[in-house]
């Protein structure tokens, strides 16, 4: 199917966002689901979230007066990682969906990369380890508990899909808004004319949750390798790439999400998945004993 994977995206993105009541009446939804975690960066907030964001609920804990480790948010984003990975990046993350539609709008020259790239990749781990780990944990208030600063300070996805959302349904939060409210919508709107020049810009330099799972790449069960006997160096790969990895030198790129389209493009088939193929195989030796 050739929009198998904006279909997948769009899906999940309106089963995790479910609750049409919080659109409504610009309420959030606080019920039993809300204590699960969803795989991609889905805001707390967000009127219509039916579960919570792995790195709010990391930040939560971390910032909570008894200063606990999250046990269950680390589980999950191990669990998660260990699985797949950044497909969580390229088919089940809300906001991942939201920069790709805003990179279709015609520019005049798209880019692969924006200048200083290789710096600009780290910025994603400083966000993880400073605003996500240490701020929360050592910023706190006169009764000891911490901002989740990363979520109050930086995240677009939670400015496009709670923010907004809850400012223009609730008079009381609109009269409110003020210099934080213009921050964030400075980051949001930053995001927003990058993602139509350079594909993905939050989740290449800046999403801390993608840097978790980019970690878990190269062994993740859900993972590209290349058969260096099939691969003629074609380059075709790295072509079609929107992230722009040569998978044939960097198989398991801590950038890769996951699209498919090097797997699709490669002439000879090099590119595969070891767990789907080990199974294949495996299938095709089970139907030679049964004949």
């Amino acid at each position: 199917m050739k929009h198998l994977r904006l279909i997948v995206q769009a899906c999940f993105a309106a089963l995790t966002n479910g609750y049409v009541r919080g659109f409504v009446e610009g309420k959030i939804y606080s019920g039993p689901l809300k204590q699960l975690c969803v795989p991609g960066l889905n805001c707390y907030s967000c009127p219509g979230a039916l579960g919570a964001c792995p790195i709010g609920a990391l930040q939560a804990v971390l910032g909570s007066r008894g200063r606990q480790f999250s046990f269950y948010a680390i589980g999950f984003l191990v669990a998660v990682g260990a699985l797949c990975g950044r497909f969580v990046c390229g088919w089940l993350c809300p906001f991942g969906l939201f920069q790709e539609l805003v990179h279709k709008i015609p520019f005049p020259k798209k880019l692969k990369k924006l200048p200083g790239d290789k710096f600009l990749r780290a910025l994603k781990y400083i966000v993880l380890v400073l605003f996500v780990v240490i701020l929360p944990l050592t910023v706190v208030n006169i009764v000891g508990i911490g901002d989740p600063w990363f979520c109050k300070y930086i995240c677009p996805s939670g400015m496009l899909f709670g923010g907004i959302p809850l400012t223009i349904l609730d008079e009381g939060i609109r009269s409110a808004a003020g210099m934080l409210f213009a921050w964030k919508f400075f980051i949001l709107a930053v995001v927003i004319l990058l993602s139509i020049v350079v594909y993905r810009p939050f989740c290449r330099y800046l999403c801390p949750l993608g840097a978790i799972y980019g970690l878990f790449n190269p062994i993740a069960l859900l993972r590209y390798e290349v058969d260096s006997d099939k691969c003629i160096d074609c380059g075709k790969c790295k072509k079609s790439c929107p992230m722009d990895i040569d998978l044939h030198k960097e198989p398991g790129s801590k950038l890769c999400v996951r699209c498919g389209k090097c797997k699709k493009n490669c002439p000879t088939g090099a590119i595969y998945n070891p767990i789907l193929a080990a199974m294949h195989k495996h299938a095709g030796h089970s139907k030679n004993q049964s004949v």
